[in-house]
């Protein structure tokens, strides 16, 4: 989301960040919505506000597996010149450590859905990983995979990649590094959810350096981030309704679009949907209605 007369360091599809001083990022969450990496020109009512109060949840609940790069969420912890902006960050703002980021996003899959699910048919792989014969299109995988992507520009796809493309780029300790924690954050964060109804099929987390050492960062198994299935609708043998933003690819895959942009208008049945979902699976994790993220400072 744009604030007026505040130029950000960066705007990507859904986020804009800006500088708070040499140390620090105002990461600001905005309503739009993606896919294919082309951002539709239709917002979603609060979906910026979901992603924060989830990762925020997320930051914390994960804290004791790895650090992570997230100060506060309270508008009263920005400096004076932004106070003034408060009604329009509340509830959408993280205040953040600025990091050197790492150039992957390291995916983790505990499920066979989407692009794995169309590469295995193909080969019998996921991302290069070798998996057994005879699975199905959403079954659960044997034990959940590691498989980066990189990082593209934006309007251009991310790209899956070996994890020795990894290893060659960052380093094999720091590569290492990534993937066990990534595995150890997926394994809780798979566990909890489903103790709550809900299953993680994938997800994909990302790191930073703040002096040599593995932060991890940006959005934190948010339903943009990562693939949200009700499990008593989860059925091995074919695509589950999702809690995520599948809901929306879905649809306009199924109106013609063909992935290049622009991207069509989103219907208002399709945004009030796509919305709903979002704030089932915030309030079905986090145990507290989405109002009470919005009454918090």
């Amino acid at each position: 989301m744009a604030i007026p007369g505040v130029t950000p360091v960066y705007s990507g599809k859904v986020r804009e960040l800006y500088a708070i001083g040499e140390d620090r990022l105002l990461l600001v969450a905005s309503d739009r919505v993606s896919t294919f990496d082309v951002v539709h020109p239709t917002l979603v009512p609060d979906k910026g506000r979901v992603l924060t109060g989830l990762s925020a949840f997320w930051f914390a609940r994960l804290a004791g597996i790895t650090p992570n790069h997230l100060l506060s969420t309270s508008t009263s912890d920005l400096p004076g010149a932004w106070r003034d902006r408060a009604p329009q960050l509340q509830g959408r703002m993280m205040l953040c450590r600025r990091l050197d980021m790492v150039p992957f996003e390291c995916v983790v899959r505990g499920y066979l859905a989407g692009s794995g699910w169309r590469e295995y048919q193909r080969t019998g792989t996921v991302c290069g990983v070798r998996l057994p014969a005879g699975l199905r299109e959403a079954d659960r995988l044997p034990e959940p995979i590691f498989t980066p992507a990189t990082k593209a520009p934006d309007g251009e796809h991310d790209v899956n990649v070996p994890f020795a493309v990894m290893v060659d780029t960052v380093g094999r300790d720091l590569a290492e590094s990534l993937r066990a924690t990534s595995l150890l954050l997926y394994a809780d964060a798979a566990s909890y959810a489903a103790e709550r109804g809900v299953l993680l099929a994938d997800t994909k987390f990302e790191f930073g350096l703040h002096d040599g050492r593995p932060v991890l960062a940006d959005e934190l198994l948010t339903p943009d981030s990562s693939r949200y299935w009700p499990a008593h609708d989860w059925q091995p043998g074919s695509s589950p309704p999702s809690l995520d933003k599948q809901f929306v690819r879905d649809h306009v895959l199924a109106a013609g679009w063909d992935r290049t942009p622009p991207a069509p208008s989103l219907p208002d049945e399709v945004v009030a949907a796509t919305r709903a979902r979002y704030l089932d699976v915030y309030e079905r994790l986090t145990g507290e209605s989405f109002d009470a993220w919005l009454a918090r400072p």
